[in-house]
């Protein structure tokens, strides 16, 4: 994009503490509030984007240099883009022979606000240094940044709000596995298309149900396992799946990631609280408290589960090593475990991309 465009298509984002980025629109011309975190991936954009536990996020990239590569149908996590907005210091155009459309022309057609030419650096830095921020993205020129300043302060954010049953899907589908031997019912708060496809590769046919499903359809269903699915937003406000996994527990095994993580604390009667600024990105290390096996993960959360909450009532089985915050939890005398990070990746290491082959092993245990 040329200078004199740029100055055209002037952007800013306003924090709710009054710092104000300036930069250009590079998305969609939509206003809109949202929540301000960084992501510290290198590459990964498309499948961070489309990723549904982004919803009511701005990403930040840390990566200077982004949209190099394009984008493609076959990187989509979901179904759609599910980011409130996107930040980054420079938005390139594609030089990849599998790009199909330019990250900025595809954020055009999903609606997503995006701004470049940020300080993503200093940006960051605020957000170490004081917490996750609300923000109001204006890409229209139609509001000073005092006024939206005051529209983030105001903006009821991410806290005690549901947006799981926003991004879940409207009704149950199949996602099919030639010559699988176990049936899943997976619980969709946000779920991954990667995350199907590693329960196909351990031989698991998966049926995927709205957020809200009750517990008395799945147990109808008569299946070999269920699953609770990553997802965006509070796990607090999702009393609902709360209420259905206690009624799953020692019913059926059970295997839950990040958001689904929550929900079996909650769940048992722990607590969950929100980090500072949230682990967002593919390089975070999880320690295996048995084994003492350092595993480097990709992760996407702003919540992390109480460890007192859920004192002899579960086993912690991984921690982060960078703050010491929970990363993994099996229950104590049921078919029951969960982790924190994303096994599935995408983006990112496949370190942990055996807890699939743990799920199909925690079924078929006697």
């Amino acid at each position: 994009m040329d200078f004199k465009t740029q100055r055209e298509r002037k952007a800013f984002i306003a924090l709710e503490n009054g710092d104000v980025f300036y930069g250009y629109s590079v998305g969609a011309p939509v206003d809109g509030c949202g929540e301000v975190v960084f992501n510290t991936g290198m590459c990964g954009y498309q499948e961070i984007l489309s990723d549904p536990s982004y919803a009511g996020q701005f990403i930040v990239m840390t990566a200077p240099e982004i949209g190099n590569y394009g984008t493609n149908p076959d990187d989509m996590e979901s179904r759609k883009f599910f980011a409130a907005g996107f930040i980054t210091r420079e938005m390139n155009p594609p030089s990849n022979w599998q790009s199909k459309e330019s990250l900025q022309d595809a954020l055009i057609r999903h609606n997503i606000p995006a701004i470049a030419g940020v300080d993503t650096r200093s940006l960051t830095l605020l957000l170490r240094e004081n917490g996750i921020q609300k923000a109001f993205l204006c890409t229209s020129g139609k509001i000073g940044a005092d006024d939206a300043a005051q529209k983030a302060k105001e903006w009821h954010g991410l806290d005690n709000f549901d947006y799981a049953s926003i991004v879940s899907c409207e009704k149950p589908y199949e996602f099919e596995c030639e010559g699988a031997d176990l049936h899943v019912v997976a619980y969709d708060f946000g779920i991954k298309s990667n995350i199907l496809r590693g329960l196909r590769s351990a031989g698991m046919r998966v049926t995927v149900v709205p957020s809200k499903t009750p517990a008395e359809e799945v147990l109808a269903m008569k299946p070999n396992g269920v699953f609770l699915s990553n997802g965006p937003g509070d796990p607090s406000a999702v009393g609902y799946a709360i209420e259905n996994t206690k009624k799953l527990i020692g019913k059926v095994p059970i295997m839950g990631i990040c958001l689904g993580h929550q929900i079996i604390a909650l769940a048992i009667g722990g607590q969950t609280q929100k980090l500072k600024f949230g682990h967002h990105g593919c390089n975070q290390p999880v320690i295996h408290n048995a084994t003492r096996a350092v595993g480097i993960t990709s992760q996407n959360h702003n919540y992390t589960i109480m460890p007192q909450g859920i004192e002899g009532k579960a086993e912690i089985t991984y921690l982060n090593l960078n703050d010491g915050s929970v990363e993994g939890m099996k229950l104590k005398n049921e078919k029951v475990f969960s982790v924190q990070f994303h096994p599935e990746a995408a983006p990112g290491p496949h370190d942990a991309a055996n807890m699939f082959g743990e799920f199909r092993d925690l079924i078929l245990a006697k």
